[in-house]
């Protein structure tokens, strides 16, 4: 059954992340913002936490902690900005997991536990200037040469693209199937940045997440060891939508961080902010979009609560994760939104943060599939034309070795 009270562990970690955020990420973040800039200590920081291994198990590195711990941790990031919870999805929920369940124990070994660890930095590359949603029209494409596997290809908009040590790099495996766009040519690999081959940048000039790294990698004629293929030939698309799916999860989690910061902040300006000799926390139409924000908040934490138990249990999770990525961020759209309203002019400029949550959140609407692939996703499980699949892997129960967070 699903429990809505935290445990005593997880009440620990969600304080540490709070504090971590109040002390290295909030009196820094409007300059961050103002400058494009991002800070890479950020990760060592939050390696230092056991953030960046958090839902690994501690065989490999982790800090042991279960998938409701993960959102909780998403949360409270993306509660003080985006940028940060956007390390957390493609760190440990589009990489590191999809390497624990699909990973080999050599595999493991080698990148999973420098990973869980914080000592590697790690990203996903699936998108591409010409291929977003239409995943079977990427372009990137690997060829067989004895032992080994030659890679070309370019992946775009890449959370620490320009930063990170390992990627996860998604590509025809067989162009005969490419030719018929069927999705069972592609494969995946574990690229190293420094393979010769390797390159990368950053991107410049987006609307929101100005704090954070998003950039761009290319592959020439990169050549890995066939050891380095995660899963099978012929497997990538299962594992990219596996991963997607963990990834929804934790950008469901942030949005949900961004409705509680749109409320609070509009709470405290309301009980401030004076107009015509009395407080606007007395005008009816300010409670309104208050109370919109406290029950959009209370919607989606429970859609967030719902996925990290079916997750944690081993349960089908897909069709939670969609809808709960859906609405927590439409609805963190919304919230932010209103948040300026309340703010009047005030709003509408960095004075506040409010302006910093609708720009940060618009990115999260579009990626791990726009709102408009998770209303059909949604409709087509809704009429029986979609059918949830079993689960790859059943977790371990984390919580009963779980490391102690705030003692």
């Amino acid at each position: 059954m699903i429990e809505f009270e935290l445990t005593e562990e997880q009440i620990a970690l969600q304080q540490t992340v709070r504090e971590f955020c109040q002390n290295e990420i909030a009196p820094y973040i409007k300059e961050w913002d103002e400058k494009a800039h991002f800070d890479p200590t950020i990760l060592d920081k939050m390696a230092d936490l056991g953030l960046l291994g958090v839902c690994i198990p501690e065989q490999y590195g982790g800090a042991g902690f279960d998938y409701v711990s993960l959102g909780l941790v998403c949360e409270e990031l993306e509660y003080c900005d985006t940028f940060a919870r956007v390390i957390m999805s493609v760190h440990v929920g589009l990489n590191s997991m999809s390497l624990y369940s699909w990973g080999t124990e050599e595999q493991k070994q080698k990148y999973l536990v420098p990973q869980a660890q914080g000592i590697k930095k790690a990203t996903f590359g699936l998108t591409e200037p010409n291929a977003g949603s239409d995943v079977v029209g990427m372009r990137s494409y690997a060829k067989r040469d004895g032992d080994d596997w030659i890679l070309n290809g370019e992946k775009m908009w890449i959370s620490l693209g320009d930063v990170a040590d390992n990627f996860l790099f998604f590509c025809w495996t067989d162009q005969e199937k490419q030719k018929v766009r069927d999705h069972t040519g592609i494969s995946c690999f574990i690229v190293e940045r420094s393979m010769p081959g390797f390159s990368s940048g950053t991107l410049h000039g987006k609307l929101g997440i100005r704090a954070g790294n998003t950039g761009y990698f290319s592959l020439q004629d990169v050549r890995v060891p066939k050891e380095n293929m995660l899963g099978n030939e012929g497997e990538g698309f299962k594992i990219a939508m596996f991963s997607l799916e963990n990834g929804r999860y934790t950008v469901a989690s942030g949005a949900t961080g961004v409705i509680r910061a749109s409320r609070d902040a509009s709470i405290a300006y309301a009980n401030t902010r004076e107009v015509q000799g009395q407080k606007i926390s007395n005008f009816q139409l300010v409670k309104q979009k208050i109370a919109e924000m406290e029950a959009d908040y209370e919607m989606t934490r429970l859609l967030c609560l719902k996925t990290g138990y079916l997750k944690n249990e081993g349960l089908p999770s897909a069709k939670a994760a969609s809808l709960a990525k859906w609405q927590a961020t439409i609805r963190s759209e919304k919230a932010a939104s209103m948040a300026i309203e309340v703010h009047g002019a005030n709003g509408y400029t960095n004075d506040y943060p409010v302006e910093r949550y609708l720009r940060n959140c618009k990115a999260a609407v579009i990626y791990e599939g726009t709102r408009d692939i998770h209303t059909l996703m949604q409709a087509d499980w809704a009429l029986g034309l979609k059918r949830e699949k079993q689960a790859r892997v059943i977790l371990p129960p984390y919580q009963q070795n779980a490391k102690s967070f705030g003692s």
